[in-house]
Parts: structure tokens; sequence; C-alpha cells
């Protein structure tokens, strides 16, 4: 056996399943450097997955916290309810959306986190891509009388409607968030009371650009059959990181690895179950509390979430593999937060085609929809979108309904049943599929020698 050989299987081991674990190492680094921040008080942003604008805020080296991240961390290590029933206690609405109720909870115990404490927020910037946010920040701004930016996007004006870079619109659009960039950056400098360095700015725009273009061949790779990673699973973790570390060498060089990772998979044929029997894109997050119960679910009928909607609208637009210009940093950041954003925006209301291209592109049997009970926002038009592909682009999809946070919302019976019953149909439905290829081919091949006879 050669030396080469010997390496081979280590080498391996060393690749498969190494995103994952570097991922939860680094959201461990990620939390307890938020910690230290909240024990020594250092400048702090909070910011929103959905148009964090981190390479500004980096610039300043600011530490960031997401609160969508902290809340369905609450939910995975089954805490949320402890949170919820505080913030209920103090007067929100069973209604209110769970992640701002389990973060208000979280506030109310002190910033106290099961991955450590909190440090509380010395700016706030959101944007208008969720209704929710613009809400949210105000809650900070009573507790802490903290700076609060809200970034404000112009959004899709209907559907079909576009304009592309370099058209009039776009370029109007363009100014006025450039703009809105420029009164950030002064905003940074009095609460950091830091200077603003336009070099800092291009090195971040530069690493999300190489984490960019990986992701998006990450995202790609799931194409291939069999998928090498679950994007409702493993998905969640590679998105944590692309967002506490987006804009830094250490983001940049995670993603490069797992692109590594995932090409090594696909060239090795190793996906990420045993067997694979049915493709699915999700629309909707999973129900953390019980996230391994919920993938368990479909994982038992050999269903992989190949692709998922939140990988998207919650990824910050990389899944675009938006690439900065960054001799024209702000110029260039105003035109991706603006397409980034837009699409964003309209996948809640105008996203039925580009459902069926990814239902086409990642050869999926079906779309699942998980309807968040807390969240209006990213249940809205659920059912319109099924019935559209359902009655025109003739995708199978299913139901279902619980909460991202709420563990109370959660019936497996209900939903074991109704996911059983879907894929009972869909096997059905993929075995009639083959059967008529095959008859197909049957008669194909018996019309060829009488067509070649005839023909002599």
């Amino acid at each position: 056996m050669s030396v080469k050989q010997a390496h081979a299987p280590q080498l391996e081991g060393e690749l498969v399943g190494r995103g994952r674990r570097d991922g939860n190492r680094l959201f461990k680094e990620w939390y307890a450097e938020l910690d230290a921040a909240a024990a020594a008080g250092d400048p702090t942003a909070y910011v929103f997955v959905m148009g964090s604008a981190a390479e500004v805020l980096k610039a300043f080296d600011l530490n960031l916290v997401f609160p969508e991240i902290n809340s369905l961390q609450m939910a995975v290590r089954k805490v949320s309810l402890d949170y919820l029933n505080k913030a209920e206690d103090y007067g929100y609405s069973t209604d209110v959306c769970g992640y701002v109720k389990a973060d208000v909870g979280m506030h109310l115990d002190a910033r106290k986190h099961p991955n450590g404490r909190i440090p509380k927020p010395s700016i706030v910037v959101a944007t208008n891509m969720c209704n929710t946010y613009v809400k949210w920040v105000e809650i900070w701004q009573r507790m802490y009388g903290c700076k609060v930016f809200v970034l404000d996007i112009p959004g899709q004006r209907g559907l079909g409607w576009s304009t592309e870079p370099g058209s009039e619109q776009f370029e109007n659009d363009r100014r006025y968030v450039q703009s809105q960039l420029e009164e950030l950056i002064e905003a940074c400098v009095a609460v950091t009371g830091r200077p603003f360095r336009i070099e800092r700015l291009q090195e971040n725009l530069a690493h999300v650009n190489r984490m960019a273009a990986d992701w998006k061949a990450v995202l790609e790779l799931n194409q291939n059959i069999p998928a090498p990673f679950n994007a409702m699973a493993d998905g969640l973790t590679y998105m944590g990181v692309l967002s506490a570390y987006r804009g830094t060498e250490t983001g940049a060089r995670y993603m490069a690895e797992l692109r590594e990772e995932m090409e090594h998979k696909v060239r090795l044929g190793i996906g990420t179950i045993a067997e694979e029997r049915f493709r699915l894109h999700g629309v909707g997050p999973a129900c953390y509390p019980y996230f391994r119960r919920f993938l368990e679910l479909f994982q038992d009928w050999g269903a992989v979430f190949v692709s998922t909607e939140y990988l998207a609208y919650a990824g910050g637009g990389l899944d675009l593999g938006i690439q900065f210009d960054v001799e024209r940093p702000l110029e260039s950041l105003a035109e991706q937060l603006l397409i980034t954003g837009r699409r964003s925006m309209s996948n809640m209301f105008f996203s039925q085609d580009q459902l069926a291209d990814t239902v086409r592109d990642w050869k999926a049997d079906g779309i699942v929809y998980h309807s968040v009970k807390s969240c209006r926002t990213v249940s809205t038009g659920m059912a319109d979108s099924r019935e559209y592909l359902t009655r025109i682009k003739d995708v199978p999809s299913l139901f279902v309904e619980s909460d991202l946070v709420d563990p109370r919302i959660w019936s497996e019976a209900q939903f074991k049943n109704r996911i059983d019953a879907y894929f009972e149909a869909l096997g059905a439905r993929k075995a009639a599929a083959l059967n008529a290829h095959e008859l197909g081919g049957l008669a194909a091949s018996s019309r060829g020698p009488r067509q070649v006879a005839a023909k002599g």
C-alpha cells in the first residue's frame, strides 16, 4: 500500500463533516466573544440577517448581535418556552412573532442566553425587509435608549416589475440607498468615536466576494444526486457562520473549505443520507424546538432537503454570488443591498416562478411549505404559491403548520400523518412516471425494426 493510499481514508475522514464541526466551533467562539464584550462593555451593534450592513459595521470593529440567531438557538436548546413565558407575562400577545418574544424574554432576564451573556446595544441597524424589524428595534430603544438606524430599501413594485442596474430608476434607488449608508457611517463614528477608513470597508467587501462565490457554488453542488448536504439541517450551521463572520477572513476561509468538502463528496458520490429516495425544496424555516424530530420525520422516508428558500432570503443575498466592486465600495454596496433586498422581499410575495425554477434545477420531487404561526411575513402567500405551483406547474407539495420557537404549537401526530400521506402519494407518482417511461421505451424499441423494414 502506497503512502498516498494509506492517507486517503484519513483525508476523507477529515473532510467529510468538517463544515459542520468547524461551523459549530466558530459559533461557540463567536458567542464567547459576545460574552466577553458584555463584560467589557464594548461597542455593539444589533442587526438582522437580512440587510445587516455588516461590511460597514465591521469597519468600526463593532461586535454584531443577531437577535434572530439568538432566538433560534434558544429553541434548538429547548429553553425558548421559558423566555416566551417571560415576555407574555410582561404583556406581549401570543400572536406576536416568536423570535421577538424570545428575545424580549432574554432582555428581561438580564440578557442571559444559553450560549453566554449578550452585550447591550450601542446602535441598532434594521431594514424594511421584514415588517417586524421596524417595531422590534423600538423595544431595544425603549429599554436602552440606544441609537436606532432603519435602512429603507425600495422594493419590487409588482409582479414582473424590475429595473436593471444602469437604468434611470435603478440609479435613483441606488443613490437613495447610498445616501443612507453615508448617514449610517456618520452614526457609527458618533457611537464608537472611531474614524471611518474606506480601506477597511474595501477589505471587508473583498472577503464577502470570496464568501459569496463559494457559498453559491456550495448551494449549486446540491443539484447533484445524491445531495452532499441537507439544506434544512446542515444549511442552518453554514448560514450561521455566513452571518456571524460575514466580511472577515475567517468567514471567507470557512466557506472555501466548505466548498472543498462538498466537491469532495460529490466526486465520491457521498450523499448526506445512506439512500436518497426523495428530493425536497423547503419553504419556510423548520420547527426549531423539535428540530431533530422535524428532520427525522422526513429522513425516515429517505427524503433530503436539497434546497430551502430560507437559505436565500435569510442568507443576506450571498446565494446569488454577489460581487462587490471594491474600487466603488459605497456605490457597489448600495447596488447589492438594493438587488438582494428586493429579492428577499419579493420572495415573500412573488416567488412562485422562482420556486418552479429551483424545483427544476435542483431536481426536487416536491415542495414542503412550513407555515409559521407567529410569523405572518414568512407565511403570507404560501397558500397562493402552493395553489399556483400545483395547478400550473404540476409540482406536488405538502403544507404543514407549527412555529419557529414556540413548542406549544407542535403536534407530532398531525405532522407525521400529513408527511406519511404525502410520501405515499409522492412514491406512487414516481412509480407511475417510471412505468410510463419504461413502457414508452418498450414501445419505441418495438416500433424501431418495423420502421427500418418499411424503409428497406
